[in-house]
């Protein structure tokens, strides 16, 4: 039997800001090491993390700075209303 080679992790973050009428960006991407790093940045800095693995594929394909198209509004609005909600009860 082989062994299935291993996905590298994929990290996507986005920057919103709440209040505004401006959609999400993208503000930081990668897989592997890079991943692994945007990953702990955020927990070190009280970033909410949400594991979405077929969001952030799509999201990967989106410049950096770049607004996330219209297609994904909808599926990134439930990520967002998540981490709201998860940081109104810290």
């Amino acid at each position: 039997m082989t062994e299935q080679p291993r996905e590298r992790p994929l990290a996507v973050a986005l920057r919103y800001e709440k209040g505004t009428r401006d959609a999400p960006r993208v503000v930081a991407k990668g897989r592997g090491l890079l991943a692994e790093r945007i990953l702990q940045l955020a927990e070190e800095n009280g970033v909410i993390i949400e594991a979405n693995p077929a969001l952030a594929e799509a999201l990967a394909g989106i410049e950096l700075d770049d607004t996330i198209p219209l297609e994904l509004y909808e599926a990134v609005a439930i990520v967002i209303g998540y981490v709201l909600q998860v940081g109104a009860k810290k």
